[in-house]
């Protein structure tokens, strides 16, 4: 067995930088098309259309994975007024939960989907990811 590395600038089995899929999440948050998303950051629709699905299907528990995070790691995590569809409610988490690990840990550095490939062990698209595992240690024994 191998064990690879990956700077927190990328997703496993993914030839772009996470900068670019989370450019083209928030685009797609934003109502832009798939292919005006593909012209902007200059992939090709079915590049483009394969993140977004592969997003879609797992969105719902990515969010509710990245709330309990959230939730985690705010000092006083506030709530989130969530709407304008799937991939704005991802992007908004993604952006609190940036913003209170950076607020608590001063890790300025990291951008909002970095953050993300960090948490998820670059495994946001991955086909079999399950993000109620996502970069969790084994509890304590409570002796």
């Amino acid at each position: 067995m191998t064990h690879v590395l990956l700077p927190v600038s990328c997703l496993a089995r993914r030839a772009d930088a996470v900068a670019v899929i989370g450019e083209a999440v928030g685009l797609a948050a934003g109502g832009m098309g798939v292919r005006r998303v593909a012209a902007a950051v200059g992939r090709a629709p079915s590049t483009v259309r394969g993140w977004l699905g592969r997003l879609t299907g797992r969105a719902p528990r990515l969010r509710a994975a990245l709330a309990v995070r959230l939730r985690a790691v705010a000092v006083d995590p506030r709530v989130l007024e969530i709407g304008g569809g799937l991939f704005a409610g991802l992007v908004a988490l993604v952006v609190a939960v940036r913003d209170a690990a950076a607020g608590r840990w001063a890790v300025p550095t990291l951008s909002a989907w970095e953050l993300v490939s960090f948490v998820t062990a670059g495994g946001l698209l991955l086909p079999a990811f399950a993000p109620e595992s996502i970069n969790t240690g084994p509890r304590l024994p409570t002796w």
